[in-house]
């Protein structure tokens, strides 16, 4: 098969405190200048409601605490990576620039080196709720330079949701949790032969899917071979990994025998969507390797499934070949963060304080099945008696893995999904993936800044 040179051209293009008091200053905020009103940009999805109803919450509180303020909330409907790009084309100009942003950790520190953000820890200093923050929290919202660039909304895992109705037809048992890899292609190919309407599993592979295919697909195979994108010690990329060829070896197992989904699915930017709101609960899929935030969605909300704790299971994902420590997960979360274009920085983060203090971040992190990371949050009954799935995922985060947090990040991650993608859909070998994700790796970040699998 002919080799594809395609990474280099992928890679190029790329949560109850009392309410603040009024805030100092008073200049109008970037964006939009001449009435005021605090800009925030925010990702909507049909997925999720549940940071809606939390900032328009927040935008209450705050305007009835701050009188002659206004919040304006601007969504962006979009999908991940079609967020990230929207995003930093309003970054781009002081005039459309949001003064709080919706920030993945992940995109922190290229977002901070490249200008967007503004630091806070003055303002942190004199926010008697930052205490309440766990340390990994804090760390989530560090640029390079060691400053801080946002408010950690809380965290999350990740593991396979199974329909136990689709197990039951397929002869696989309801308490099904797997040892292996080859544990979980022989549940999909069972699926497959027995019940041949159903789409035995979705591994997010396709570059529509954007970080999805990166975190919940990708790096959950990754990690669970022992090896990983990046030396943290040595400060290098890793180029001809063993577990880079595994994880693409699992990516080729499940397409090529058609155990996961269709390429016309597979590549539609809205899959994430679709599996939680349609796929799983229609029983139109019997497992996906997804985050522990999909449950929020149908306890309440739009997308309510009052029998989803009937109907699915929750499976810890295992390492390769069961070696220690037997289990896997990826973690990441979201942030709220300071515009570097906000007029008013000082009001910008007053709203943030707002939208994650103690009782909103209850609302947040129990609604959207996020791992708290306020510990008043994290040790309240009503946080611990709200979700079902909150132990299962919260007995992961000893095992879990993040991803590397480097500015260059998020061109590697499209160079993964790249990979990915081809494997999936028959145009590269995976030895030929790892091939050339390794030239487009060196491509980015230097060979310098790349060793050799030990």
């Amino acid at each position: 098969m002919a080799r594809r040179r395609t990474f280099l051209g992928a890679a190029a293009t790329a949560a109850a405190a009392t309410l603040v008091l009024p805030a100092c200053g008073g200049a109008s905020s970037g964006g939009d200048g001449d009435d005021g009103a605090l800009r925030v940009a925010y990702q909507r999805t049909a997925q999720f409601t549940q940071l809606e109803d939390l900032l328009e919450k927040a935008k209450g509180e705050y305007e009835a605490a701050n009188p002659g303020r206004t919040v304006e909330l601007v969504p962006i409907e979009a999908e991940q990576d079609q967020y990230f790009t929207k995003l930093a084309l309003m970054n781009r100009s002081p005039s459309t620039a949001p003064d709080v942003i919706y920030e993945d950790s992940f995109q922190v520190r290229s977002d901070a080196a490249a200008g967007y953000l503004a630091p806070i820890d003055d303002m942190l200093a004199g926010w008697a709720d930052w205490s309440q923050f766990d340390d990994t929290a804090k760390e989530a919202g560090l640029g390079d330079d060691g400053k801080t660039y946002g408010v950690s909304m809380g965290t999350d895992t990740r593991g396979i949701y199974f329909n136990k109705q689709v197990f039951e037809r397929a002869g696989l048992p309801a308490d099904w949790q797997p040892t292996t890899w080859d544990d979980v292609l022989t549940a999909a190919r069972t699926v497959k032969e027995r019940v041949p309407d159903v789409v035995p599993l979705n591994l997010y592979a396709g570059r529509a899917a954007g970080e999805a295919t990166s975190m919940q697909g990708f790096e959950m195979l990754l990690y669970g071979t022992g090896d990983e994108l990046y030396d943290a010690d040595s400060k290098k990329w890793i180029t001809g990994s063993q577990g880079f060829r595994d994880a693409l070896a699992f990516y080729d197992g499940v397409y090529s025998e058609g155990l996961g989904p269709d390429t016309s699915l597979m590549l539609d930017a809205a899959l994430g969507s679709r599996v939680s709101t349609e796929l799983l609960p229609q029983g139109r899929m019997a497992m996906a390797i997804d985050g522990s935030w999909l449950p929020g969605a149908w306890i309440s909300g739009e997308n309510e499934w009052p029998e989803w704790e009937q109907t699915m299971g929750i499976a810890a994902m295992p390492t390769k070949d069961g070696q220690a420590p037997g289990r896997t997960s990826m973690s990441g979360g979201w942030l709220l963060s300071v515009g570097a274009n906000a007029a008013d920085p000082q009001a910008a983060f007053d709203f943030i304080t707002v939208a994650l203090n103690r009782e909103n971040t209850l609302k947040y992190d129990t609604e959207n099945s996020q791992i708290a990371v306020r510990r008043d949050v994290a040790e309240d009954p009503a946080y611990l008696g709200y979700n079902p799935s909150f132990a299962f995922f919260s007995s992961l985060v000893p095992v879990t893995n993040f991803r590397p947090a480097t500015p260059d990040y998020s061109q590697i991650s499209a160079n993964i999904q790249v990979a990915a993608e081809a494997v999936a859909t028959g145009s590269l070998s995976p030895e030929e993936a790892a091939a050339d994700y390794d030239e487009g790796l060196v491509g980015i970040v230097g060979e310098d800044r790349t060793q050799a699998a030990g």
